[in-house]
């Protein structure tokens, strides 16, 4: 497959508002699954009829051969996935979960469709207490089988191919089938990905991905080097010929079972578990914001009402008025403290737990804007108790994703619109593989404690329930009709990165690309983190001076968007990752 070097925008930005990325690298974030390895500067791609949007160039070359040979956004979005699993492993997969956003442009209808992992049926809420009681740290938990839920992501572009493609299923495989026999050349960022992969992160524990991601020496494979895997290959040959079918109940979901229970902290998947998963069509959750609607996934995602909480309580203040600088980043991050606080105690997968239904109610969100000082920190926030018929009591849960994430933009020559974001969860998922591809890690995103002071939990580990994320893919509406598709990877940083991004489309008349580039300053309801190497470090004093403790990080989003607006597509891809935008 070749790159068509004048549909691939890798022109410098000659102006980022508010900020620019210069400076020196100072201090990593420990926990940080994935460094930014290099910046490439970017600037907004322009077409009439269709465009993609992904974090690699081969995957949106893929995709964008779809599109112009007719094919539908639905389409699309197989070549692309099964693409991003060859050349981006770390990130997503067929043994991870995703989460879609999708605009019926013929019926004028948006709904999201549901391909998180599920907890095996036998699993109980003292799934992660060690022998003495106590939850087991986070990395043991991460390592090997035991870490491993029912994948969906498979089975939901199946189901959205069924119901909206036009192309055939096993032609838009073929391409990453045939690069998988063939080879491609690993690249920078999948080669610094695998050498901070090693020693304590244990890539190299298990002996698939030991023999996969390390060459013959024991040694992390470098940019540039042929990697072909057949096995992923032979895998694709099957579910071209039998769909999802013989990945839930034939060969393949034998030999996943069998991974999962035989590697290193090995797990309770069953061949029953695989058989009965199934993808749920859900409602969107849609937020009010200065006269658009911003819809995305609603729970087991806690994106989509986080993002909605940020922004509603933003919307009590003149944000555009007041410009880029500390003093909107200021209420920012106030908004979001608040919001983190309700995530954290009240969202969950609401197939198991009951929800506050005035989570997005709009008088409650103008009570908590009122909680937010303008000229100091409110330090740690409390959740509030919004609305609520059936009220239940839980405990805050503290229990963070890791960035192990990859988003997608699509929309196609007939309107329609796909914002999807699809994971394995921390980068290389639970290290376990299975015929050329890597298993998730998506049950370290319960919350490993099931209680506290005698409180349950609410995302604690259930049989069949799926754990909360942060993902947030979104379709942002204006009138009825998408403007807008965006989303981001990051773990639970997800949510501040889609929010700040829309606030720069939205509220400060960015353009997508200048948007997305602009550093990050995010909390999660704790210390501000601002982006290392940037300009928002120049404004440490005035944020400090107003209260905020202050980290400066590595801050890896992934973020790839895709704004309609007078009839044009405009796109942007995160200038902190390898991807591109395509379109005609």
């Amino acid at each position: 497959m070749s790159i068509s070097p004048k549909r691939v925008a890798l022109a410098f930005a000659t102006t980022l508002p508010f900020y620019s990325l210069a400076s020196p690298v100072m201090a990593q974030e420990a926990v940080q699954p994935e460094a930014t390895h290099a910046i490439v500067e970017k600037q907004a791609v322009k077409s009439k009829k269709f465009m993609v949007a992904s974090a690699n160039p081969i995957a949106t070359q893929a995709g964008y051969e779809v599109l112009e040979r007719g094919g539908t956004a639905a389409d699309a979005a197989v070549a692309v996935q099964l693409m991003l699993n060859l050349v981006e492993p770390q990130s997503s997969g067929i043994g991870g979960g995703a989460f879609m956003v999708y605009w019926d442009a013929k019926n004028k209808s948006l709904t999201t469709f549901d391909g998180r992992e599920k907890a095996p049926m036998a699993a109980t809420p003292d799934y992660w207490l060690g022998t003495d009681g106590q939850p087991v740290g986070w990395f043991d938990a991460v390592v090997g089988g035991r870490s491993v839920g029912v994948p969906g992501t498979l089975k939901l572009i199946e189901t959205v191919h069924q119901r909206y493609g036009n192309q055939d299923w096993a032609e838009l495989i073929e391409p990453a089938r045939a690069l998988a026999q063939g080879g491609f050349q690993v690249s920078h960022r999948m080669a610094n990905s695998i050498a901070n992969a090693t020693g304590k992160r244990k890539l190299e524990a298990m002996p698939h991905t030991r023999a996969y991601f390390f060459d013959k020496n024991g040694a992390p494979l470098k940019e540039g080097t042929l990697l072909r895997n057949p096995e992923f290959a032979a895998a694709l040959a099957m579910i071209q010929k039998e769909g999802s079918k013989v990945f839930y109940e034939g060969q393949i979901a034998k030999d996943i079972v069998e991974a999962v229970k035989t590697e290193e902290n090995g797990g309770i998947l069953t061949l029953e578990d695989m058989k009965a998963y199934e993808v749920v069509e859900r409602k969107p959750t849609c937020a009010p914001y200065r006269g658009y609607e911003v819809c995305g996934m609603g729970p087991p995602s806690s994106g989509a009402l986080t993002v909605g909480q940020i922004l509603s309580v933003l919307s009590n203040y003149d944000l555009p008025a007041m410009g880029p600088g500390a003093e909107s980043t200021h209420l920012y991050l106030e908004a979001a403290k608040l919001a983190y606080a309700d995530r954290g105690l009240y969202m969950a997968d609401s197939d198991f737990v009951k929800m506050p239904e005035g989570l997005l109610d709009q008088n409650y969100l103008k009570e908590r804007a009122a909680l937010i000082d303008p000229a100091k920190t409110m330090g740690k926030a409390e959740a509030g108790t919004p609305p609520w018929k059936e009220a239940s009591i839980y405990a805050p849960d503290t229990q963070l994703e890791r960035p192990g994430t990859s988003h997608f933009s699509i929309v196609d020559a007939e309107g329609n619109v796909i914002s999807m974001t699809t994971t394995i969860e921390t980068g290389f998922g639970s290290r376990v593989m299975s015929n050329g591809f890597l298993l998730n890690n998506e049950l370290t995103d319960f919350s490993r404690a099931p209680e506290k002071d005698g409180k349950p939990i609410a995302n604690r580990v259930e049989g069949g329930k799926r754990p909360r994320s942060s993902m947030a893919p979104t379709i942002v509406l204006k009138d009825g009709k998408p403007v807008l598709a965006i989303g981001s990877p990051g773990g639970s940083r997800i949510i501040n990165y889609v929010a700040q991004s829309i606030i720069g489309i939205l509220d400060f008349g960015m353009d997508p690309q200048v948007a997305i580039s602009q550093p990050h300053v995010v909390n999660r309801n704790g210390a501000t983190d601002v982006e290392e190497g940037t300009d928002a470090v120049a404004m440490i004093p005035a944020l400090e001076a107003k209260g905020h403790e202050i980290n400066v990080r590595d801050l890896n989003s992934g973020l790839h968007a895709i704004q309609i607006l007078n009839g044009e597509l405009v796109g942007g891809a995160d200038t902190r990752r390898e991807g591109t935008v395509l379109g005609d």
